[in-house]
């Protein structure tokens, strides 16, 4: 798969079959609409596309206006975006950078600029909810209006279903943000993870006697926070079962290293003697969240943040007992 930030490069396809969305997630309904474009794409002999946005459009809004209560939690990283698109067989993304530029540009310019001009767009499959350009003047009658004129097919997309519940990043963020890990893997096709290379940190995890895997979850508002056990994928041929912390880490001293960032600190309950105790730096791991334990805690102490990650080692060792 191929990732362009932007549309003005010369390895970008001179046509293709085009679908537009922020993917957050890339839950079933977008996995749904990424197998009918490839198909899509195939008959018409030309690459499929998916055009995405970073940051996030609400993001960018929510900082031009100052008010954080416009930016939505994320779902995933950039990182596990592409990755998740990879893994439907798209074969070519485009990020756009949303900026005052973007965001100033009016359905007509988007259609003539981006779409013709740009990337040569020979079909275009959206959602039943897709609105562009400036002020989200255009909608679906515009675009397939324009189509018409410019010789492209457009195509939408009714709401995907599961079990009555409509598929949306909306119903993916409430179910992380109540915990409720299993209605997030139903409505995402597989456990909720996040993934990254494993970063040194403070280490007083290794201080405390509970070694931790640090990624670094870059946006500061977070689909999930808490405490939770999971299964690490990438540092041994089997995963391993584990507990993490992903937040802000309240215990520690805001002026801390890293105090303030959101990060997925995970202790692993099964450590693999061949990794040594600095095998893991520089890894690429996947940590899957599979049951949530408790929301984050503040100790007044390290003792009691120690008692407290004991207590938490002791309830994933249960929850893995009790699954199997």
């Amino acid at each position: 798969m191929k990732v362009f930030r932007g549309f003005n490069h010369p390895g970008i396809a001179p046509a293709c079959a085009l679908t537009i969305g922020n993917f957050d997630g890339v839950h079933r309904g977008h996995q749904a609409m990424l197998a009918l474009l490839r198909g899509e794409a195939a008959q018409r002999g030309v690459p499929s596309c998916a055009m995405t946005f970073e940051p996030h459009p609400r993001d960018y809004f929510a900082g031009a206006t100052g008010n954080a209560a416009l930016a939505p939690a994320r779902i995933a990283t950039l990182r596990d975006k592409l990755a998740d698109l990879q893994r439907c067989g798209i074969d070519q993304v485009i990020v756009l950078p949303f900026d005052a530029r973007l965001a100033s540009l009016s359905p007509q310019a988007f259609i003539d600029d981006v779409l013709v001009r740009g990337l040569g767009t020979r079909y275009v499959l959206v959602g039943d909810d897709f609105r562009f350009g400036a002020k989200r003047a255009g909608d679906y009658a515009l675009l397939d209006a324009a189509g018409t004129r410019k010789s492209f097919d457009v195509a939408r997309m009714n709401s995907y279903e599961v079990h009555g519940l409509r598929v949306s990043s909306s119903a993916v963020r409430a179910a992380l943000a109540e915990g409720r890990m299993d209605d997030a893997a139903r409505l995402l096709g597989h456990p909720y993870h996040i993934s990254g290379h494993v970063l040194h940190g403070r280490k007083l995890g290794r201080e405390l006697g509970f070694k931790t895997l640090n990624l670094r979850f870059t946006h500061w508002k977070p689909a999930a926070s808490g405490i939770f056990a999971v299964l690490v994928h990438g540092l041994d041929a089997q995963p391993l079962r584990g507990v993490a912390n992903l937040g802000v880490r309240p215990s520690l001293d805001p002026t801390d290293v890293n105090g303030g960032r959101v990060l997925l600190e995970t202790h692993s309950l099964d450590w693999p003697a061949a990794l040594g105790a600095e095998g893991a730096y520089g890894k690429i791991i996947r940590v899957e969240l599979l049951h949530k334990l408790h929301d984050e805690l503040k100790y007044d102490s390290l003792d009691a943040l120690t008692q407290g990650i004991t207590r938490d080692c002791d309830a994933a060792r249960a929850w893995f007992a009790r699954r199997i």
